[in-house]
């Protein structure tokens, strides 16, 4: 017999094993996923979890894993891994916790599988040999579908601290006010330039305060991104004013010769907002003692 010739026998023996696989794993379901649930207990895993979540997770976890062994198609069970991640990556499950209880169900379903066959260890061996590579394919399947979503979720997260950390917020009809808290690095600064650009296309506006009040120092490279930001905004019609310059920023930008005339900078946020109302033709008039 060939090679090809062996390999289709093999293949041919696995599909009139799995049926009675299957059927066993049904027939002794809730047993076994006690079992499992133990084993996942003893090891510690998956503790974010209340006990009833637990029941509901791995007897969900059990049905999804011996239909795929059925019918040998993974979709469901990505299908399923992407769900049950979304719900416990945020309650801070690893990766590894995840894997393990899928290697957990393989060796306690394989063991079942020993103690029912253990009389026959020729058909023992051949059980095993179908039940092995199917058992390994929907582990990898449910480690690779974790891994892609936490990936996922860890971007969705990052994106959402960008947009916290350099929030573009609209004040007046045509004006913004981007507040700059903490260290303003390289990667940071070209982030807040892609948000505030996004920012004055979107609410059309005329006139950008930054205030800078909160950031404690910047290096010659952020200095000279903050003149290109400027030089941006300028450049999709809108006028940028700097508040909030410490006398050490002050100096910073004087010592690493940044072009100070290209920045239009006021001392304080109050008066950026003011200058900012002026450019684009607010009028400020008193009223019994009252700013309108």
């Amino acid at each position: 017999m060939n090679e090809a010739s062996r390999a289709q026998a093999a293949s041919d023996e696995e599909q009139e094993l799995l049926p009675q696989l299957v059927a066993h794993l049904r027939e002794h379901r809730t047993r076994l996923r006690q079992e499992w649930a133990t084993r996942i207990h003893d090891a510690h895993l998956l503790e974010a979890m209340s006990p009833q979540e637990m029941e509901l997770e791995t007897t969900s976890v059990y049905d999804n894993y011996v239909e795929v062994l059925e019918t040998g198609s993974v979709e469901a069970l990505q299908h399923y891994a992407r769900d049950l991640s979304e719900r416990i990556i945020p309650r801070g499950v690893e990766t590894q916790e995840v894997v393990g209880i899928v290697l957990l169900l393989r060796d306690a379903l394989a063991r079942s599988l020993f103690k029912k066959y253990q009389q026959d260890f020729a058909l023992l061996n051949r059980v095993l040999d179908a039940y092995e590579p199917a058992a390994n394919r929907i582990a990898n399947t449910v480690a690779v579908s974790f891994v892609d979503e936490r990936e996922r979720v860890i971007r969705q997260q990052q994106d959402a601290i960008r947009e916290l950390s350099t929030p573009v917020l609209p004040v007046r009809e045509r004006l913004l006010i981007l507040p700059i808290v903490g260290v303003l690095d390289t990667e940071r600064a070209r982030q807040l330039t892609e948000q505030l650009l996004i920012g004055i296309r979107t609410h059309r506006a005329k006139v950008v305060v930054i205030d800078i009040t909160g950031a404690p120092d910047v290096d010659e490279a952020v200095a000279n991104h903050l003149v290109r930001t400027v030089d941006a905004s300028r450049l999709m019609g809108a006028s940028v004013i700097i508040t909030g310059l410490s006398p050490e920023i002050a100096q910073t930008l004087v010592t690493i010769g940044v072009d100070l005339s290209k920045m239009n900078t006021i001392g304080d946020l109050q008066g950026g907002l003011e200058e900012a109302e002026r450019l684009i033709g607010y009028t400020m008039r008193r009223q019994d003692g009252l700013v309108e």
